[in-house]
């Protein structure tokens, strides 16, 4: 009977660390991209710059990105529980300053905090989930957690959009007080600090170590997030930024191999599942990331719509992945290879993306035409997160799977940021390119030209202009419509490009279960 209630007090245990944690990670990821929709606001409040306003994003990314690797060595220094908490904190604190903050670098400021802060809750929170549960449960546990990191980006605008439209842009920090108070709470009552835990004296941290991953972190997601407004490689700061990256990377490898006690595993990397894993955590992050920022930049910046508007486009293939997060979890518990999983996802994200080739055009795409697109994406998403993240850490024990947690989340956040940063300048340059091929179409002596120029002069003049003026805006329409149809053709490139990426990977995602046979990788590791 006692043990009996001691299962129904452990499981009552579990729901609520699941719970608080799934919150936590959804917090995180949910401030990635609400804050995209209201930065126009901010820019006018702040009085500041469309290149200082960016700051806002890239200071939150650099923040997150520096801490992820870290996460596991830190909740072994102060216990999990109370690094967890005291992440909270500071998240909650930093979104309370943002939301105050009067002056452009003082929010750029909580925002890094905040960053840091967040970096945490992420990886953390999948260690936490990924341990409250059985190996054989841990299909579902990775479900439970996929809700958060993939519902989040997707939640972030619509939500971003109705506050800022209806409130003001403080409060898309301020919704983070309450819920943040609560998990705290939560996380101080039932989270508990696994046994495993050693903490080092202050002689044995390894303070170069965090010095050489926060300098290459830091300096690749600053070129990540400002190289194609910067120019590249043509703007010094930049170049410089690079190479120190490179350098502090080779660095930093080099002390964590031969130091004692290092910062970061990177023995861990030893372990055949999650180096496939680590490797397809970018893959994932770059196509959910890269996905998730072309369409709302197509729907306003071509079809006209709201920032909300274009967030709700996004809810139903959230709903999508939210439905399909069980009957994954359930079809991995039945003993389905993640790889097959993985591949039909890989299959599935081409096929939205060549159905976004197919649909766009530069003015009558409707809503309806995105739906099924959307919907298929929704499905590929939730069959490339829960096996990744699932093979990745299922032949991890103890204290490998906080360290192997740490190493697909940063994949993931740093594909994203690729992902971003590629897709930026590949648009940007295909657009030039297809203007270049357009504008000879232009030819006065082709009698449609003289035509539409005529129609629209006439057009102009009726208005009120005088001839010379509607004339002149004639061609300025013209122009604009060409520019128009090379930026089309740029998102339609975006979209065939990432389909094929993907397209490309699946082979080498099959043939993991090869290497499996021929003991490359650990047996258990489908199980």
């Amino acid at each position: 009977m006692l043990q009996q209630e001691s299962l129904i007090e452990y499981g009552a245990r579990r729901v609520i660390i699941t719970i608080t944690a799934i919150f936590c990670a959804l917090l995180e990821i949910v401030d990635t991209t609400i804050v995209n929709v209201a930065l126009n606001d901010m820019r006018g409040n702040m009085g500041a710059t469309m290149s200082e306003i960016g700051w806002v994003i890239t200071a939150y990314a650099i923040g997150n990105v520096i801490v992820v690797p870290m996460t596991s060595w830190l909740s072994q220094q102060f216990g999990r529980r109370n690094y967890f908490a005291a992440s909270i904190i500071i998240f909650t604190v930093s979104s309370f300053l943002c939301g105050n903050a009067t002056a452009m670098w003082e929010l750029v400021l909580f925002r890094f905090i905040q960053g840091i802060g967040g970096g945490a809750l992420l990886v953390t929170s999948q260690t936490i989930i990924t341990e409250s549960y059985p190996p054989e449960k841990r299909g579902t546990a990775q479900a439970i957690y996929g809700l958060g990191v993939i519902i989040g980006p997707t939640l972030g605008p619509p939500l971003g959009g109705f506050i800022t439209d209806n409130y003001s842009w403080p409060y898309i920090f301020y919704i983070n007080i309450p819920i943040g108070v609560i998990a705290t709470l939560l996380t101080l009552q039932f989270v508990r600090s696994p046994k495993y835990a050693e903490k080092r004296s202050a002689k044995d941290v390894d303070f170069l170590g965090i010095g050489l991953l926060a300098l290459c972190v830091g300096s690749l997601q600053y070129v990540l997030e400002r190289g194609q407004e910067d120019d590249w490689f043509n703007d010094p700061l930049i170049t410089v930024l690079a190479v120190t990256s490179a350098l502090a990377l080779f660095f930093f490898m080099w002390r964590e191999l031969t130091y004692k006690y290092p910062i970061v595993e990177l023995r861990v990397l030893k372990n055949g599942n999650l180096r496939v894993g680590t490797i397809l955590s970018f893959i994932l992050g770059f196509g959910l990331y890269g996905s998730t920022f072309i369409i709302p930049l197509y729907t306003q910046g071509i079809l006209g719509w709201t920032a909300t508007q274009s967030g709700m486009l996004m809810v139903p293939a959230a709903l999508t992945t939210a439905f399909m997060m069980p009957i994954i979890g359930k079809m991995l518990e039945k003993g389905v290879p993640q790889q097959y999983m993985v591949a039909a996802g890989m299959f599935l994200f081409f096929v939205y993306s060549f159905w976004g080739y197919k649909i766009l055009t530069p003015a009558d795409t409707g809503s309806e035409s995105f739906f099924w697109m959307l919907i298929v994406r929704g499905v590929g998403m939730g069959l490339l997160f829960i096996p990744i993240t699932t093979l990745a850490l299922s032949t991890l024990k103890g204290q490998q799977i906080g360290q192997g947690a740490a190493f697909t989340g940063m994949m993931r956040q740093l594909g994203g940021s690729f992902g971003v940063a590629l897709i930026t300048t590949f648009m940007t340059r295909r657009t030039q390119l297809h203007r270049s091929d357009l504008v000879p179409y232009i030819d006065m002596n082709n009698p449609e030209v003289v035509t539409r120029l005529k129609g629209l002069t006439a057009n102009f003049m009726s208005k009120g202009f005088d001839f010379a003026t509607a004339q002149k805006k004639a061609y300025m329409m013209m122009d604009y419509s060409i520019t128009k149809q090379a930026s089309v053709q740029s998102y339609m490139d975006a979209f065939l490009y990432l389909g094929i990426l993907f397209l490309i990977c699946i082979p080498f995602v099959l043939m993991v279960r090869a290497n499996k046979q021929q003991g490359k990788l650990d047996p258990s590791a489908m199980h």
